[in-house]
């Protein structure tokens, strides 16, 4: 063969490799337009209706069966190293000792456990000893039960409206539910929860038909963040709606939420409504954020999320120094048991955490990771079995990161193993400094010079709390973790030097 003849082959096995590729790309491109269309042209058969007093996510489930079925798996009961789903949820207490020193005084040193799926969410608080033994306030079930049509309905009743399951289920009326969640925030558990069963609750009858019935109380489900006429993602829950409000009038860096930058730069005629205004991919994360946050929610004041000065630890912390349950009486969570110092108690401030990290900047939401989209056949969902993304590499994590399951698993083990490590270090530190104090405070020291040393106790409890509890043990935000608990480390290492010079027999 001639070298032309073997030029004009060699072309010709190009040109035929290429469009060979290029029909495999078009036939490819083709198939997923015909599967979207598919897809499309196969609407949601909406066997049962619901309304905005479907608690039950039962007859949702009817008319969306995989949401349905994955939010069921909620109760199965998987285990990761670091949180997840247990048989029964193991102690905390037993498992790190010094949590008890940590929450003396405050019913946490009582019980606590780790935290299970969505489906116990209600369930475990009403049998936790926090509540059992110890009067709580019914804020706790903000977020723990499908609570905004009790609010709607004690909202409407304050407003002298006939409450009437017809009238409850028309529309949210958020004015109302904001009405009924201030006028119960403070009140105790029990009456709160007896308010839940006195609610409609859109059940499915015997013959199929939809009709309300006294059903109970529910936890968490879709009437939470769904809208049940279009089933568009929304947020109910009065804390959030108020919190996210004062965050957008603040000047805090809010560079994940472009949606509150927007609102800043616009006449500001009305507060920022994140319902309204707010992206759809924000509010994949706002969703969450509802309940998976920093608030108070005992009884001396309405249930409150801290984000007036932003979502830090130290912003959070700024607007607790700053609020008052009244003249001369400043907010505090609880007495110290063991110092009498009055310290803040942070819950689980997941969304803010979050708010730090690379993340939250690159645009992530908390579904993507936690609820990741799922295909079966042609159809694509989000799962609702929310879970741990090391339960779920593949589809949570892998979608973005082009990296072996077995190395994004590490990545993952390195960030909260450190994390692990810079908590038990605050931990310690933060004993040396109670026993300081108190060894202090035996030697006779006065108010007026344990007053600075409780400012640091309080300070560095905070920070070492606001980790250990936030449930994602660093991996949110691992330098901002670490930088908090070095704080916390700090903060505890100075009030143990200032209580050892009120002490003679340290000085010796």
């Amino acid at each position: 063969m001639s070298d032309t003849n073997k030029t004009s082959f060699g072309w010709m096995a190009l040109l035929t490799l290429i469009t060979a590729g290029a029909t495999v790309g078009v036939v490819a491109l083709l198939v997923s337009i015909f599967e979207k269309k598919q897809e499309a042209r196969t609407p949601v058969l909406r066997v049962v209706e619901v309304n905005e007093v479907s608690t039950d996510p039962e007859p949702w489930g009817r008319s969306y069966p995989l949401q349905y079925e994955t939010y069921l798996k909620t109760a199965d009961n998987e285990y990761t190293d670091y949180g997840g789903n247990h048989a029964m949820p193991p102690s905390k207490l037993e498992e790190h000792p010094w949590l008890k020193r940590l929450y003396a005084g405050y019913a946490f040193s009582i019980d606590y456990r780790e935290a299970r799926g969505h489906a116990y969410m209600l369930s475990d608080q009403e049998v936790t000893k926090r509540v059992t033994e110890v009067q709580q306030a019914g804020a706790c079930l903000h977020c723990h039960a499908s609570i905004a049509p009790t609010y709607r309905r004690i909202g409407l009743e304050q407003q002298g409206i006939d409450a009437t399951a017809e009238r409850l289920g028309e529309a949210f009326d958020q004015e109302a539910v904001i009405a009924g969640f201030e006028a119960v925030s403070q009140k105790n558990y029990e009456e709160v929860h007896a308010e839940l069963a006195k609610t409609p609750d859109q059940m499915l009858g015997t013959d199929g038909a939809t009709d309300p019935h006294m059903g109970g109380a529910h936890p968490v489900s879709c009437i939470d963040c769904h809208d049940p006429k279009t089933m568009q993602i929304r947020v109910t829950r009065p804390g959030f709606i108020e919190g996210i409000a004062k965050l957008a009038e603040s000047d805090a860096d809010v560079p994940h939420l472009p949606s509150v930058r927007e609102w800043r730069d616009s006449d500001r005629s009305q507060p920022y409504d994140p319902n309204r205004l707010a992206t759809r991919q924000e509010m994949r994360s706002f969703v969450c954020g509802q309940c998976h946050v920093e608030y108070y929610c005992a009884n001396k004041m309405t249930l409150t999320y801290p984000w007036s000065n932003g979502l830090k630890a130290e912003d959070l912390e700024q607007e607790w120094e700053e609020t008052e349950f009244g003249p001369d009486d400043p907010f505090y969570d609880y007495v110290h048991k063991e110092t009498g110092t009055k310290v803040f108690k942070a819950q689980h401030p997941e969304f803010e955490l979050w708010s730090q990290g690379i993340h939250a900047r690159a645009g992530v939401s908390c579904s993507d990771c936690h609820m990741p989209y799922e295909k079966q056949g042609a159809t694509k969902f989000s799962t609702h079995w929310v879970r741990s993304p090391m339960l779920n590499i593949n589809r949570a994590c892998q979608t973005c990161h082009n990296v072996p399951e077995a190395e994004l698993k590490a990545r993952v083990d390195t960030i909260q193993g450190r994390t692990t490590q810079l908590i038990d270090r605050a931990a310690e530190a933060m004993t040396d400094m109670l026993d300081a104090i108190i060894a202090a405070q035996e030697a006779g020291a006065t108010e007026e010079q344990l007053a600075p040393i409780r400012d640091l106790q309080r300070k560095a409890m905070w920070r070492l709390d606001y980790i250990s509890s936030e449930n994602s043990k660093g991996f949110h935000a691992d330098q901002e973790a670490a930088r908090i608990l070095a704080e916390s480390i700090d903060f505890s290492r100075q009030a143990q030097a200032k209580a050892y010079q009120l002490t003679p027999q340290a000085a010796e």
